[in-house]
């Protein structure tokens, strides 16, 4: 389970936002707070692995807060979730460690694809071995684990179920390699036809990766990697 603590200085805003991630498998809010001082008190109490955090706080800016909490030796990440949408801002998150930047004002899917994207990249350092080396492909998952686009589910062509697409998510997604289109039919229950289809169609989407694996005779196999956060 993921722990996240709310921080907006808005106590409605807050409840929403902790509402949208009670609704999303593996995450579960274990503290709000609405002022700087609140959340640095928190996290020396309470363990956190995700704090979502407005930047518009009373006491200080939550850029300020997420770089003293460094100074202090807090690890907890960090996905901003902020009206703040200047330039400056945005590219001082990054620089502070940020994983992602949500501008308000938004909807659950909007913060659910954060969500996920940051579930996907925990999933894929544990696969590579946590705090073991990684080589190049290890690294270019763990990089490529929190991009977001629109969700898979958006734009389905006609004859595509939803369920399926959550189904090649989550075979891709606990695979510990790039697979096969075969090795995607047998894990997921379904005909190498239909996982060819599907896998095309989030391969063009962008929510998948494509690397070619050369044998000695013969075509490359195709591989697949879910490479986005949905």
């Amino acid at each position: 389970m993921i722990d996240v603590l709310v921080v907006d200085d808005d106590f409605r805003v807050a409840e929403i936002n902790a509402a949208y991630v009670a609704q999303v498998p593996g995450f579960r809010v274990v503290a709000r707070a609405h002022t700087a001082a609140q959340a640095l008190a928190t996290l020396e109490r309470t363990p956190v692995d995700l704090v979502l955090l407005d930047h518009y706080l009373p006491d200080e800016t939550g850029l300020t807060l997420v770089r003293r909490l460094r100074q202090l030796g807090h690890h907890a990440d960090v996905i901003m979730v902020t009206a703040a949408r200047d330039v400056a801002t945005v590219q001082a998150a990054m620089r502070y460690g940020a994983l992602q930047y949500l501008v308000k004002p938004f909807g659950f899917a909007g913060l659910r694809a954060r969500l996920d994207g940051y579930a996907a990249l925990r999933r894929t350092v544990e696969g590579v071995g946590g705090r073991g080396e990684a080589g190049q492909e290890q690294v270019d998952r763990i990089f490529g684990a929190f991009r977001t686009t629109d969700t898979p589910h958006s734009e389905l062509p006609k004859g595509h179920s939803a369920a399926t697409v959550d189904l090649m998510r989550r075979v891709l997604g606990e695979a510990q390699r790039p697979l096969s289109a075969h090795e995607v039919a047998e894990r997921a229950g379904v005909s190498r036809s239909t996982a060819q289809r599907y896998l095309k169609h989030l391969e063009r989407a962008g929510h998948i990766s494509l690397t070619l694996k050369y044998g000695d005779t013969g075509r490359p196999e195709h591989r697949y990697a879910w490479a986005t956060a949905h």
